[in-house]
């Protein structure tokens, strides 16, 4: 087949318009047409009076060579790249250590699936509880205050990413194709068919606690073995020349698991156990990560600025957006978790502390935008002398942000235009809150540092450039966000194992290398290939 991409048509074009631009590309006749694929679709906005569909369609012609070497020159036409997905390994019939997967949202979910695809029945170790329990948890939380610190936005079946807008797009490089095999997955456990081809696609937190489930299922039916309410409390490890080599871990309620190879896949929360690796000698860097707020808007004048007199058509849906400004402090303020027609939710894990984040369902139906709106901090100039002092600094802001909101899991907001004011807010406007337990309007100057204040005064009216409205007075900034990535990178080697401790492979957002469902996901699959072929390897 021939892949046809940078097909533009207008966004109101008739059935049979995609049919004719292919036989006008390709200058064939109809009869030369056997069939095509929708692969992906997305869209152009930046002229909202003229907004184009841009496609990507895979053909089927006759005379198929004849075609390639005539569109030689042209990049749009080329053959359609083989992305099934081939598994590397197959697990030897006497497999005497099962390999351990340590944290299940999306990087150990996946990393647990083709292990077990692939025959090597993983044991699956998840500190918090199944993802029903935990959203019946999570829900508690929001509506009576009461977190269970082992069970919540960001501890639980499914990880934090299960409290989200559930986006499945990323900037990670992907040259063999394994974000496909994440897509083909999650469509296989339920979710809707259109995240294959949409540019930017979305599932939504409850469409997620089903899939998720059925992945369970799935892993469980291949030999994998889950415990939840099970936390890794300590390595077993044996010296390895200068460093190290794994046999067991050391578990909560005091079992042991015999182990050669370990996925970590923890997440960017798991602070005490990040602490506990670092005492045992894991070789572990501070990296940097972002803080500020969550800002609100309603989401029809979000829709207006993007998209015009075209709002409401459900091609579009409802409006995103993506805004940086690099300020003159030399900061740099950007949009991060873009959730449209969502809500802001309380995302703490420990007790006396407040954290923000965004969900939105399948549908973003909600009737405001919310976005993070931060602050890019590093370890050279914010947080120096230790690994952990990133964690210290987000410890810091978060139990500020809970006693400036009550002591109660309020958070802590203010207008936008009082924020910019420099003026302690007092009333709600036309935007409303949709943070729950609930906010306590104040002066956000108490909450994060000075620097982050200035950088974020200086980009809003800049962003409102880009998006009229952005600085209105009534819009609602919420804080602090300051789960965007991880503080500290567990670092590993080309054969992703930890650069001192063999056999143990650290991975996904928590260690460091990656950022949101899709690229952790990816790397849960790079990961437990590489634990297949050790294992293959050690058969042979």
């Amino acid at each position: 087949m021939l892949r046809l991409t940078d097909i533009k048509l207008p966004l109101d074009h008739d059935e049979q318009a995609l049919e004719l631009a292919i036989l006008s590309k390709l200058d064939i006749s109809k009869s030369t047409l056997l069939s095509f694929d929708l692969f992906k679709r997305g869209y152009d906005a930046r002229n909202n009076r003229n907004i184009q569909l841009i496609y990507t369609l895979d053909v089927e012609v006759e005379k198929q060579e004849e075609l390639l070497a005539q569109f030689s020159r042209d990049p749009h036409v080329r053959l359609t790249p083989d992305m099934r997905y081939k598994f590397v390994a197959q697990a030897p019939a006497d497999l005497t250590h099962r390999p351990v997967v340590v944290g299940l949202g999306p990087c150990g979910l996946f990393a647990a699936l083709i292990l077990a695809q692939m025959g090597f029945k993983p044991i699956i170790l998840e500190r918090g509880k199944a993802v029903r329990e935990r959203t019946k948890d999570t829900f508690g939380f929001w509506r009576k205050q009461e977190l269970n610190p082992e069970s919540n936005v960001q501890f639980g079946e499914g990880g934090a990413g299960t409290f989200s807008d559930g986006k499945l797009y990323s900037q990670v490089k992907d040259r063999k194709h394994y974000g496909r095999k994440v897509l083909h997955e999650f469509v296989a456990a339920g979710a809707p068919e259109e995240i294959m081809y949409v540019s930017k696609p979305h599932i939504g937190t409850f469409k997620l606690v089903n899939m998720v489930e059925k992945m369970r299922e799935q892993i469980i039916a291949l030999g994998g073995e889950f415990r939840f309410s099970t936390r890794v409390e300590k390595l077993d490890l044996e010296p390895d020349n200068k460093n190290y080599k794994i046999k067991g871990l050391y578990l909560s309620g005091g079992d042991y698991i015999s182990c050669k190879q370990v996925i970590l896949a923890i997440g960017h929360s798991a602070r005490d156990t990040f602490t506990a690796l670092y005492e045992q000698g894991v070789y572990i860097e501070a990296k940097p990560f972002s803080i500020g707020f969550r800002i609100e808007h309603e989401q029809s004048m979000i829709d207006r600025s993007r998209f015009g007199d075209n709002v409401g058509n459900p091609i579009l849906g409802a409006a995103d957006y993506k805004l940086v400004h690099h300020c003159k402090n030399g900061r740099t303020v950007y949009s991060f978790c873009m959730c449209p027609g969502g809500t802001v939710v309380a995302a703490a894990s420990e007790p006396g502390r407040v954290v923000t984040n965004g969900m939105s369902q399948y549908s973003r139906h909600e009737r405001n935008a919310n976005s993070a709106i931060v602050v890019g901090v590093t370890p050279e100039e914010d947080y120096p002398g230790h690994p952990l002092a990133g964690i210290e600094l987000q410890r810091s802001l978060e139990a500020l942000a809970f006693a400036v909101g009550g002591e109660n899991y309020h958070a802590p907001a203010q207008l936008i235009g009082d924020f910019l004011t420099g003026k302690p807010s007092a009333e709600i406007g036309v935007v409303k809150p949709s943070y729950t337990p609930g906010i306590t309007l104040t002066d956000l100057s108490k909450v994060v540092p000075d620097y982050v204040i200035h950088a974020i005064r200086e980009a809003i009216p800049a962003f409102d450039r880009q998006i009229k409205g952005f600085a209105k007075q009534d819009g609602l900034l919420t804080g602090v966000e300051t789960r965007t990535s991880s503080p500290i990178c567990i670092k590993r080697g080309t054969d992703y194992q930890s650069v001192n401790v063999q056999g143990l492979y650290p991975a996904g957002e928590g260690a460091g290398y990656a950022g949101g469902i899709w690229s952790a996901g990816i790397d849960g699959i790079r990961v437990a290939e590489a634990v297949a072929l050790a294992i293959a390897g050690e058969a042979s």
